[in-house]
């Protein structure tokens, strides 16, 4: 817990004012944004340039499937792929497995077919290490996207708050290394971390978007030509920039709206949200109750795709094994909801 405190780069806004969250301006965020995205004044802001330079860049085919492939077949494609094959793989490899290791692969080819699954588009370091800080400090001053800082606080997160501390120890250094280890990323030493600010070396990370976008790139091609190709890089683009909202509207937007029924954890304001759900099985309430679970969808009607493939994935041989919190959510939390209340000395 101590070392979640200290391993984030603080804003130079601070998270807190007289021990509550502060809430920079807007100009205040925008600011800091962009000095952490100028990579002349520091080499180590290369992350966060690459993580925008990436995202945008998805724009431009885009804009070519827009201007010479537009159609409503492809369109419709692109946008389910982005939502659905993009959003699941999200939720499946970012969060499930790289962040919380609710599953494990049965070797490492397994686990770097599946890493490899659709476009490449967030670095597994920006996601994991300030995802556990989150899951600490949930809502808490230090949060690094923090819901009640507000809208454009929790958008630029990736750059304001979630980037690793430039000066950590060596020990820390290594205990961070630990959050990656079983990820396949290529981790700096900790004489590279001092150059480059990173746990993943520019380099590499680099080579790994190019065989990724270059693999990706030539499959669509061969099914469908440029017209394919184009629609399915360019609609990667709105999820690519769209997660970035995600957490602000997985947490009520700074509200408790919270359903009986519905949401069962009561520690933050975490919702269960039917498009996030349904399209990512992303059941975010859910998802706090029991983080480290390979299911969030526990109710009859939540879909959840990636708890599809982690079990279709077991079943042949690829997952070696899996934490499922089905039982316990049921016992511990659905039938207590389900009997009578009691009222004075009645019960209904």
């Amino acid at each position: 817990m101590t070392t979640l405190k200290r391993i984030l780069e603080p804003p130079r806004y601070g998270y807190e004012s007289d021990g509550r969250l502060y809430r920079p301006s807007h100009r205040e965020i925008f600011k800091e944004f962009f000095w952490r995205l100028n990579i002349f004044r520091s080499k180590k802001n290369w992350l966060s340039v690459f993580c925008w330079t990436t995202s945008l860049g998805l724009v431009i085919p885009l804009f070519i499937f827009f201007i010479y492939f537009w159609s409503w077949k492809l369109a419709v494609l692109g946008l389910a792929y982005s939502m659905v094959a993009m959003g699941s793989h999200g939720t499946f490899w970012l969060h499930r497995y790289s962040t919380h290791r609710a599953f494990k692969f049965k070797n490492s080819f397994f686990r770097e077919i599946c890493r490899n699954l659709v476009i490449k588009i967030i670095p597994e370091e920006v996601y994991v290490v300030s995802h556990h800080v989150h899951h600490q400090y949930s809502e808490e001053p230090g949060d690094p996207y923090n819901v009640n800082g507000g809208w454009l606080y929790c958008f630029l997160a990736d750059v304001n708050h979630q980037g690793i501390h430039r000066n950590l120890s060596q020990k820390d250094y290594f205990l961070l290394c630990g959050m990656l280890n079983h990820t396949g990323v290529h981790l700096n030493t900790y004489r590279q971390y001092q150059r480059w600010g990173t746990l993943c070396h520019p380099g590499k990370t680099l080579l790994h978007y190019i065989l990724n976008w270059t693999f990706w790139y030539g499959v669509f091609f061969l099914i469908g030509g440029n017209a394919l190709a184009t629609a399915l890089f360019g609609f990667a683009s709105i999820w690519a920039i769209g997660v970035r909202t995600f957490n602000f509207d997985g947490h009520g937007r700074g509200y408790d709206k919270k359903k009986i029924g519905v949401d069962f954890n009561l520690k933050d304001n975490s919702i269960n949200q039917l498009w996030p759900g349904f399209v990512a099985g992303e059941w975010h309430n859910n998802h706090h109750l029991f983080p480290n679970g390979a299911r969030s969808g526990f109710l009859s009607y939540q879909l959840d795709i990636p708890w599809i493939a982690i079990k279709s994935l077991h079943i042949i041989g690829v997952v070696s094994s899996f934490r499922d919190f089905k039982k316990e959510f049921v016992k511990d939390h659905y039938l207590p909801s389900c009997l009578p209340k009691p009222v004075g000395d009645l019960q209904i």
